[in-house]
């Protein structure tokens, strides 16, 4: 989220907090911040399918809708330090160290946005579909006329034409659709600088007064890039990963876990 800012994309107020009393503060700031008590308190993990994961805790859901700072405070409390299970986390869960606190913005329409690198395009290809804040695979599943598929000439780059086509694809009209096709090449800007994978946006909506956000992002970065991506790989959070990973990484290997006790190791 803090990648989308530095390049002018709008997203909700947010904050990173490790403790039920670090939500508590950033809640009650954001409620004087913003006019409205209510917040999201959203479990940060590498893994899709929080929003219908649970915690050991027994809370249901890593993407919850508070409404005021003390209960952000008490949602919290049931997620960090607590593992969430969820369709990609596997029986093991995924450990919550962390917790995101953000605005809740009131949205009229959702969309899906992506850039992802595909061998099959041999370069970067936009997936968009007027149906956001939805699993993709479940619209591609039920509605794959939903879905539209844009290739980008990784030579030539983005143009107006091919912003513009997307977001008037999907459903964007009017200033909103002027507003989106910014965001287009913005994040397709911060694709190539960044040595991106992929960049997934779920949803990128239109608010209640007209503005366009991007209200989730998730993004994958070319590890072979990370000489280029210093910044960027000093964040990484070894505790999300697999020990393993970890430890061929600092061996300057390729690891590929397997199940139970096999992998594979390249140079």
């Amino acid at each position: 989220m803090g990648l989308l800012k530095k390049f002018d994309i709008k997203v909700p107020k947010f904050t990173v907090a490790s403790t039920p009393d670090e939500v508590f503060s950033i809640a009650t700031e954001l409620g004087k911040n913003t006019g409205t008590k209510d917040v999201v308190i959203k479990a940060q993990v590498l893994a899709g399918g929080r929003g219908k994961g649970y915690f050991e805790s027994g809370l249901k859901g890593g993407v919850k809708i508070v409404f005021d700072a003390d209960e952000a405070k008490a949602v919290s409390s049931k997620m960090l330090g607590q593992k969430i299970f969820t369709k990609q986390t596997g029986e093991g869960g995924r450990l919550c160290s962390k917790v995101t606190v953000c605005e809740r913005l009131y949205t009229r329409r959702e969309y899906y946005f992506a850039i992802l690198m595909d061998r099959k395009f041999g370069g970067p290809v936009i997936i968009a579909s007027s149906q956001g804040g939805m699993s993709i695979e479940d619209v591609a599943r039920d509605n794959p006329e939903a879905l539209i598929t844009e290739p980008v000439d990784i030579e030539e780059g983005m143009t107006d034409e091919i912003s513009m086509r997307v977001v008037k694809a999907i459903g964007f009209e009017g200033k909103q659709a002027e507003q989106a096709k910014l965001y287009v090449e913005r994040l397709y800007a911060l694709f190539m600088q960044h040595d991106c994978t992929m960049i997934e946006i779920n949803p990128m909506a239109e608010d209640a007064t007209g503005q366009v956000y991007c209200m989730d992002c998730k993004i994958n970065f070319d590890e072979n890039a990370e000489y280029r991506q210093k910044e960027i790989f000093k964040l990484r959070d070894w505790t999300q990963e697999d020990e393993r990973d970890k430890i061929a990484a600092a061996a300057n290997l390729n690891y590929i876990a397997l199940s139970g006790s096999i992998g594979c190791l390249g140079e």
